[in-house]
C-alpha cells in the first residue's frame, strides 16, 4: 500500500496544505550501488583465462582482479531454468522452468511460466527507485507468448525491466538476429556485410539506456540485466577476431584438457590432486544400453582426438579457433560497458556480477554441426558436409557448433556438459565485483553455491528487504541464501548446505560436500527412472567426481537418494522427462487460436512466429498468393518461412515463380515454372505439395507443383523436414524474406521486398486435400475470413 496523504484538504487551495509523498515516483537510498548483471550462455567452467582455459578475456579478468571468484558455483544444467534462478532467487522446477520454455509440457514445474508469486529481482529495485534495463536473451516466456498478439505479461517489460532489446528465445542467428525492441519486432540497424554483430549492437544499446537516464538523473542507480547470446551456437564471431586463435587448438580436446587443468592447479582453482576423468565417462553407444536395450544416445559420444583423420582434426580446431573467437569478442564488448563505468565515474559504486548458465554445450555432438537446427529434426551432421563448409564456420552461410570434446575440454576438469547433473553441466564461472564494498582483490572462494543465491545476495548488498507483496501477488520464499558473507578477507565455510538437480532425466543432489549422481542420459528416452544407477562422490575433494563411492558407503548413498526425493517433492520436480530432442521440441503446446486447415496471411506485417504459424511439418500443403499484376517485370518474395538452414519461399524472378525448400541447409531443392508470369488482378500464384510417402520416417516425400491459376507450370520432387526450421527467430513473412533468406538464388540482398504488382493476400492450406480447382476454392476461401 502506498503512504496515506497527510496534507490538508480544505474548499478552497489557498486554505489546504499539499502532500507530496504518496505521489512520488520511489526513490533509491543516497549513495545507492548500481548492479551490472552479465549472463553469459554455454561458456563452460574452463574457457576463460582466468579459470585456468586457452582463452584471453581481459575484461573479465579485470571484473576478477577487483572481486572474488568462485570456484564451487553451479547452475542447473540449461539455460531457461538457470535464468529463472538467476532472476527469482527459486529453484527452476519452482519457476515451471523444469526445461527450456520451448520444450515445456504442462505440468506445473516445466509450463514455461514463472508465477508472479516467485518476483523477480527487476521488479523489486524498480519498485525501490532504481532504473532497470535489459539486453540480449531473455527465454523466460512460453512460446505462445512470443507473438505481437500474446500478453506481454512474461515479457521482460511485463515483469519489470523499463526498457529491453534483444530476442525472447533460446538462441537467435548472431548476424540477422530474431529483435525486440520494448514491445515490437524490429530490424537490426545495419546488415553483416556492413559489419553488423549482435553482441556489438546489444553493447551499444545498453550504453544507450543508461545515458539516456544519466544525464537527467547522474544519481539514480541501474540494474542492467546484460545477456548476450555467446557463447550459444550458432558460433558466430567477425573472422579478424576468429583468425586470432588460428592454430591455437591444433593439439586437440584431450591436450587442451591436460593443460588446462595445469593451469587451474597453479591457478588454485581445484584441489593439487584433482585429476581427469576419462573422455566418455558415463558410456558409449558400443558399450552401454538402457533398460529396455534403448540405444545409448549418439550424440553424447566423444571421438578420441587420435581417432579423426587430418581433416577432421583441422575441421574440429577451426570449430573451436571459432568459439574462441565468439568469446573473446564478447569480452571485448565488456570491455566497453567497463570503460563506460570508470570515464563516468560510476566504476567504484557499481556491483559487477559474471556468470555463466550452464557448462559448455554438448549439442554438436561427435562430429560437430554447420546447422544446429538439424539436432531440432532428429537428422544427423554429414561429416563431408561440414568439412565443405570449413572456410565459413562464423560466417552469415553456417549456423555452426563444434563437436562435444571441446565440450569436455572447456569444462576441464569435469565429466559432461550442458544437460547433465555432473559438474560439466553444472558447475561454472560466477565473478563478483563491488569496489565499494569487497574488500578482496582477485581473490578465490570454495563456498558451494547456486544461482539461486546470486538474488538474495544483491538485495543483502543493496539494502533492500524483500517485498511481501507484488503486484498484489504474495510472495513466496527464497530458496537462495546472501553470498556477502564470503566476499570478507577471510574465507568462511560454505552457508549453503543442501541443492537438489533435476535435467532431462539427469539428477543429482548435493549435501556437506558429499553428491549424489545418476548416470542417467538426457534426452535417451530410456525412462525407468526408478533403475538409474546412483554414483557417490566426495565433491570437497574429488572435484573432477571419479572416485565412486557408492559400494563403499552404501548408506550414505542411501540418505543422499532420500534426500533427493524430499527436495525433488518440495520443489515441484515432477514429473521427469527424459525424451529425445524432437519429440521434445514437436510435443503439442498452446497456440492462440486453434488449428485450423486454412491460414491467411498478409503483406507489412510483423513476422509470424514458427510456433504459432500454419505447420506444413508432414502433411501436404499449398501456398496460394492473390496478386495483382499490370505489366510483366513484378519480381520479389510473395512468402517465405524459415532461412538458409531450413525453410521454403515462393517467389517471382526473371518473369517466372519459383520455389524453394531448403531441407535443414543440407539440400537446395529449386522448382522454376516454365512458364512466364500472366498479368491481371486477382491472380492466383501457387505451390501446392503432395505427400506420397516418407523417407525415413518423419521425413516426407512427394511431388511439388507451381500453378497459374489452375494450370500446372512446373513442378518436381522434393522431402520437408521432420521438425521446425528453426528453435527461435526467421518466422512466416508475406512480401519480403526477413533476417537471413531461405535462398541466395534473390538478386541483390533480401529482404527483397515484392515489387511491380500487390500481394493482397496469401492463402496456405493443411486440410490435405488434392489440389483441384484452387482458384475458386481460393476465392471462396477468401469470402469467408
Amino acid at each position: 500500500m502506498g503512504e496515506p496523504f497527510r496534507g490538508v484538504i480544505n474548499t478552497d487551495i489557498r486554505d489546504s496544505v499539499p502532500d507530496w509523498s504518496p505521489f512520488e515516483p520511489p526513490k533509491a537510498p543516497e549513495g545507492a550501488a548500481s548492479v551490472v548483471y552479465i549472463v553469459l550462455d554455454d561458456v563452460g567452467f574452463s574457457a576463460m583465462g582466468c579459470y585456468g582455459g586457452p582463452v584471453e578475456t581481459p575484461n573479465i579478468e579485470r571484473i576478477a582482479g577487483a572481486g572474488v571468484r568462485y570456484t564451487q558455483w553451479h547452475t542447473t544444467a540449461l539455460c531457461s531454468p538457470t535464468r529463472s534462478c538467476l532472476l527469482t532467487g527459486r529453484n527452476h522446477t519452482r519457476n515451471g522452468m523444469a526445461c527450456i520454455t520451448e520444450c515445456a509440457s504442462g505440468f506445473p514445474n516445466a509450463n514455461g511460466v514463472i508465477p508472479p508469486g516467485n518476483g523477480q529481482i527487476q521488479e523489486i529495485l524498480g519498485a525501490q527507485g532504481w532504473n532497470t534495463y535489459m539486453v540480449g536473451k531473455w527465454h523466460l516466456c512460453p512460446e505462445s507468448e512470443m507473438n505481437l498478439a500474446s500478453s506481454r505479461r512474461n515479457w521482460p517489460s511485463g515483469r519489470g525491466f523499463e526498457r529491453w532489446y534483444g530476442f525472447l528465445g533460446a538462441e537467435t542467428n548472431q548476424w540477422y538476429p530474431d529483435l525486440v525492441y520494448d514491445n515490437h519486432p524490429v530490424d537490426p540497424p545495419l546488415s553483416p556485410a556492413e559489419g553488423y554483430h549482435l553482441t556489438e549492437d546489444l553493447t551499444d544499446r545498453a550504453l544507450e539506456f543508461i545515458t539516456d537516464a544519466k544525464v537527467m538523473a547522474p544519481d539514480k542507480p541501474f540494474f542492467l540485466y546484460y545477456a548476450p547470446g555467446a557463447c550459444h551456437a550458432p558460433h558466430h564471431a567477425p573472422k579478424e577476431w576468429i583468425d586470432r586463435f588460428k592454430g591455437r587448438f591444433d593439439m586437440g580436446y584431450e591436450v587442451l584438457r591436460e593443460q588446462t587443468l595445469a593451469r587451474q592447479k597453479e591457478l588454485g582453482i581445484v584441489p593439487p590432486d584433482t585429476n581427469l576423468p576419462p573422455l566418455n565417462p558415463i558410456g558409449t553407444p558400443e558399450s552401454r544400453t538402457g533398460p529396455n536395450d534403448q540405444p545409448y544416445p549418439a550424440l553424447d559420444y566423444t571421438r578420441p582426438w587420435d581417432s579423426l583423420s587430418g581433416e577432421e582434426q583441422r575441421l574440429f580446431s577451426r570449430m573451436a579457433e571459432v568459439y574462441a573467437g565468439f568469446l573473446a569478442h564478447t569480452d571485448a564488448q565488456i570491455g566497453r560497458l567497463l570503460d563506460y563505468l570508470e570515464e563516468t565515474g560510476q566504476s567504484e559504486n557499481t556491483m559487477i556480477i559474471v556468470v555463466s548458465d550452464n557448462g559448455a554445450s554438448g549439442e554438436g555432438g561427435p562430429n560437430g554441426s554447420v546447422n544446429e537446427n538439424k539436432l531440432c529434426n532428429g537428422i544427423p551432421d554429414d561429416l563431408q558436409e561440414n568439412l565443405a563448409k570449413l572456410d565459413e564456420l562464423g560466417s552469415p552461410a553456417t549456423y555452426n557448433h563444434y563437436p562435444n570434446g571441446w565440450a569436455m575440454a572447456f569444462n576441464t576438469p569435469f565429466k559432461m556438459w550442458k544437460r547433465y547433473e555432473f559438474e560439466g553441466g553444472t558447475s561454472d564461472p560466477c565473478i563478483i565485483s563491488w569496489p565499494h564494498g569487497i574488500e578482496a582483490r582477485g581473490e578465490l572462494r570454495e563456498q558451494y553455491h547456486h544461482a539461486i543465491d546470486i538474488v538474495p545476495t544483491i538485495l543483502d548488498v543493496l539494502g533492500v528487504e524483500p517485498p511481501e507483496t507484488i503486484g498484489g501477488h504474495q510472495q513466496s520464499h527464497f530458496d537462495g541464501i546472501s553470498m556477502r558473507y564470503s566476499f570478507d578477507s577471510a574465507p568462511l565455510p560454505s552457508a549453503r548446505q543442501t541443492q537438489f538437480y533435476s535435467m532431462l532425466g539427469s539428477r543429482s543432489i548435493w549435501h556437506q560436500g558429499w553428491k549424489a549422481v545418476t548416470t542417467h542420459p538426457t534426452i535417451s528416452g530410456w525412462s525407468n527412472f526408478g533403475k538409474d544407477t546412483w554414483e557417490l562422490y566426495h565433491t570437497d575433494v574429488d572435484r573432477a567426481e571419479l572416485h565412486d563411492l557408492a559400494a563403499e558407503e552404501p548408506d550414505r548413498l542411501r540418505d543422499l537418494i532420500n534426500l533427493w526425493y524430499a527436495e525433488a517433492g518440495a520443489n515441484g520436480a515432477f514429473p521427469l522427462d527424459d525424451r529425445g530432442a524432437l519429440e521434445l521440441i514437436t510435443t503439442p503446446r498452446p497456440v492462440l487460436s486453434p488449428a485450423r486447415n486454412r491460414y491467411v496471411y498478409y503483406p507489412g506485417v510483423a513476422d509470424v512466429p514458427e510456433s504459432q504459424a500454419v505447420s506444413i511439418r508432414n502433411r501436404s500443403y499449398s501456398i496460394a498468393a492473390v496478386v495483382d499484376i499490370a505489366t510483366p517485370g513484378a519480381q520479389g518474395v510473395l512468402f517465405a518461412h524459415g532461412s538458409r538452414f531450413g525453410g521454403h519461399t515462393l517467389y517471382v524472378k526473371d518473369n517466372r515463380l519459383h520455389y524453394v525448400y531448403s531441407f535443414v541447409g543440407s539440400l537446395e531443392q529449386k522448382i522454376v515454372a516454365d512458364d512466364e508470369l500472366p498479368t491481371g488482378e486477382d491472380l492466383i500464384l501457387s505451390a501446392a505439395f503432395e505427400k506420397d510417402g516418407e523417407d525415413p520416417p518423419g521425413v516426407s516425400v512427394g511431388t511439388l507443383s507451381l500453378f497459374h491459376g489452375d494450370v500446372k507450370v512446373g513442378g518436381g520432387r522434393i522431402k520437408t523436414q521432420p521438425g521446425k526450421f528453426s528453435l527461435a527467430g526467421d518466422g512466416l513473412c508475406v512480401g519480403r524474406d526477413s533476417s537471413d533468406p531461405v535462398t541466395q538464388d534473390y538478386p541483390g540482398h533480401a529482404p527483397w521486398f515484392f515489387t511491380g504488382g500487390k500481394i493482397k493476400r496469401v492463402a496456405v492450406d493443411v486440410s490435405g486435400d488434392p489440389y483441384v480447382d484452387l482458384e475458386r476454392e481460393a476465392v471462396a476461401m477468401m469470402s469467408r475470413e
